[in-house]
């Protein structure tokens, strides 16, 4: 979008709120100040957000949309009775005078306009998730959620009392009686630590560079017996690369993003519970309304050398590549499907299917990010230690969504 197109927007989504902003805001300061000055200098805190037209374009398409979201119907009201959603004839050619609800206050305009961001529901799960567009941008260094956030409990048909791999002196020396009913605890969090690194001056479309990192423990928590010990804590930091490949596809689909990345997993035990991994991958996503998303991942063991080699043949055990299926069934409910492949003649790998039903309300009313979340896992590579352990395992817990 040229600059030129860029200001006729703007203009066109001032015009209606210049009416709005004179009634909401208050007459404060010198008594000789206008209304029209008044309001001039409340949307002008907007058009200062940014420090060049795309950016000031961007706060006023978000706000615009943030509008029509919250009441619509009485913007439209509003814009009726009063005229000031109505264009003028004198308007810029082709501009839309969108409706606004006039009682809304302008500091609650404004605060909009710097706040919602990846929180603003107009957007789609994936932009939002990924931050892909101006109006879905939170910006850097914010933390925020990345796999779930979960405390849950198991049960599974076997448990892997004592490792081993093909390794030389990778096998545990004595047989732990660890109980099939267990504890699990996930953390997972990122951060975005650059952005419009290739997307540099474009109206709408940010790439990104996030660092994530995951935690995923198993406790025996079920057994006095032996105290309660961890059974193994898996760490996996990494460095994503997200570009925004915006594109129809056919049947209503839209094809979202694309990235690489780059993954440390461990679970950082010594000899002969030591397992480790490096990987570079491939990734991308598409979506169908904002009721399906699909994201696919592919990627290759970085080799090491075979004496440091905890667990040779892993990728034959837990895969090459994953894809995810998610379907949000309604506002509340979301079913999940996770299957991984190694993509080779052994034809191992995993299948993971999942329920999470939001609980309760959010602050300020919207949707809760606390789910009650069901799973049922069954293959190879639920954790590190189990890379060659085939199980099948059924949790029950909660889970914190990305927040």
């Amino acid at each position: 979008m040229s600059a030129r197109h860029g200001a006729a927007l703007a203009l066109a989504l001032l015009a209606p709120a210049g009416a709005a902003l004179a009634q909401a805001v208050p007459a404060t300061g010198n008594p000789g100040t206008s209304a029209s000055t008044r309001a001039d200098s409340a949307w002008r805190q907007c058009a200062a957000l940014g420090h060049d037209n795309q950016a000031r374009l961007a706060c006023f398409d978000q706000w615009a949309g943030q509008q029509a979201w919250q009441a619509p119907a009485a913007s439209a009201a509003s814009a009726s009775a009063d005229g000031a959603g109505a264009a003028s004839p004198g308007d810029s050619a082709g501009a839309v005078a969108l409706p606004v609800d006039t009682r809304l206050p302008a500091t609650r305009i404004i605060d909009v306009a710097q706040t919602e961001g990846c929180r603003d529901t107009q957007y789609s799960d994936l932009s939002r998730f990924w931050e892909l567009e101006s109006g879905s941008d939170c910006g850097t260094f914010s933390f925020r959620g990345y796999r779930p956030i979960t405390v849950s409990v198991v049960a599974s048909d076997s448990v892997n009392r004592q490792p081993s791999s093909d390794a030389e002196d990778r096998t545990a020396a004595d047989i732990t009686p660890y109980r099939r009913t267990e504890n699990r605890i996930q953390l997972s969090v990122r951060t975005k630590i650059a952005q419009g690194m290739l997307t540099q001056g474009h109206p709408t479309r940010k790439d990104s560079l996030w660092f994530g990192y995951t935690q995923q423990s198993y406790w025996q928590l079920f057994s006095p017996d032996i105290s309660r010990p961890f059974r193994t804590t898996d760490h996996e930091p990494e460095v994503i690369y997200v570009y925004p490949t915006d594109a129809q596809l056919p049947f209503g689909w839209r094809w979202r993003y694309s990235g690489v990345g780059l993954v440390h997993q461990s679970n950082g035990q010594s000899n002969p519970l030591s397992r480790s991994w490096n990987r570079a991958y491939l990734m991308t996503g598409m979506e169908l309304d904002n009721r399906w998303n699909v994201r696919a991942r592919v990627w290759k063991r970085l080799s090491e050398d075979r004496t440091s080699d905890d667990n040779p043949g892993i990728s034959d055990y837990i895969g090459r590549g994953e894809v995810q299926v998610f379907w949000n069934v309604d506002k509340n409910n979301t079913l999940g499907a996770t299957v991984r492949h190694s993509l080779s003649g052994t034809g191992r790998g995993s299948a993971r299917l999942e329920w999470l039903q939001t609980l309760g309300t959010g602050l300020g009313g919207g949707k809760s990010n606390l789910r009650l979340h069901t799973q049922l896992f069954s293959g190879y590579g639920d954790s590190m230690i189990d890379y060659n352990h085939k199980r099948t395992v059924l949790s029950l817990g909660l889970s914190l969504v990305d927040f």
